[in-house]
């Protein structure tokens, strides 16, 4: 048997390895990347203002005043109440008052929501009750909760810088909690006046950008602490010249109404928290408000 002719007759018959192994096998196609459906939930618009909106909004306020002048004036009690115990501790006990002042800062937000389910139900043609708004902030618990916390992170911040402007710029040595507000006062430290000013100012702004309409938002269309601070700020930017003006008129009624012993925070504590929603309601606009009455 001729085994050279049956061994090259096997060699022609044996496959190309070398042709066999350049070829790549096809690779599986990995999976699509997943495209989320677009969102259904109505999406806001932020309205462009005018300067004499606030001042509709404070007589919109003033009209849910008179409306519901019993539970408008519970509120104005408690406001009244927060200010005296916060006055009596700078007075007596000032190293306390940062820690009466977020106890205050806590307990405000929800008063505020209470004032703003008053004005809510209004303008819907319901007929306000107390105990609805003391009630109303319970399905909203955790995002109040959330934006206190903000709120409360931003005045422990405040505090602190406060605490090393006091250091830098008071030249007079610290005072005692005798004489705070004369040693403030004092004419050697218009300097530390000057820098205590920017920077209250600087964290009063953020707060107040935080809050605008956060809290109304919250309770109108129960929405996250997130997305209602986010809104919030977009309010602000868009309408800075208006949301000045309207955080003066607040900072003015306020310091009116701390004089004589803060009695005017009792109409005027709960006509702005009143005047508040109506700020919200005229700033930020949804595609399913078409049906809803406002009382006049």
């Amino acid at each position: 048997m001729n085994l050279s002719t049956d061994s090259t007759a096997s060699n022609g018959n044996s496959p190309d390895l070398s042709t066999a192994s350049s070829v790549t096998p096809a690779s599986p196609a990995g999976p699509a990347p997943y495209v989320p459906p677009p969102s259904e939930a109505p999406r806001k618009e932020i309205v462009a203002l005018r300067l004499s909106d606030p001042f509709h909004w404070l007589l919109l306020g003033w009209r849910d005043l008179m409306g519901a002048k019993g539970i408008s004036l519970f509120y104005g009690i408690c406001f009244w109440l927060m200010a005296l115990v916060l006055g009596a501790v700078f007075r007596s006990k000032p190293e306390y008052a940062m820690s009466i002042a977020s106890g205050c800062l806590l307990l405000g937000p929800f008063l505020a929501m209470g004032l703003y389910e008053v004005s809510r139900r209004r303008e819907q043609g319901l007929l306000p009750d107390l105990s609805s708004s003391l009630t109303c902030w319970k399905p909203h618990l955790r995002s109040m909760g959330m934006l206190v916390l903000v709120l409360i992170v931003l005045e422990l911040l405040w505090g602190r810088a406060s605490l090393v402007v006091f250091a830098v710029f008071f030249n007079t040595g610290m005072p005692s909690t005798t004489g705070v507000i004369k040693a403030i006062f004092n004419p050697e430290n218009w300097e530390f006046l000057a820098v205590y000013a920017v920077v209250g100012g600087v964290f009063a702004s953020l707060v107040f950008a935080v809050a605008v309409v956060s809290i109304p938002m919250i309770l109108d269309r129960d929405t996250d602490a997130i997305s209602a601070a986010i809104t919030s700020f977009e309010v602000v930017f868009e309408n800075t010249a208006v949301l000045v003006l309207w955080g003066m008129l607040i900072t003015g009624l306020v310091f009116v109404a701390l004089v004589p012993w803060c009695l005017g925070l009792l109409l005027i504590g709960p006509w702005l928290g009143h005047a508040s929603w109506h700020a919200y309601r005229g700033s930020v606009r949804w595609p399913d408000d078409e049906g809803t009455v406002v009382t006049t």
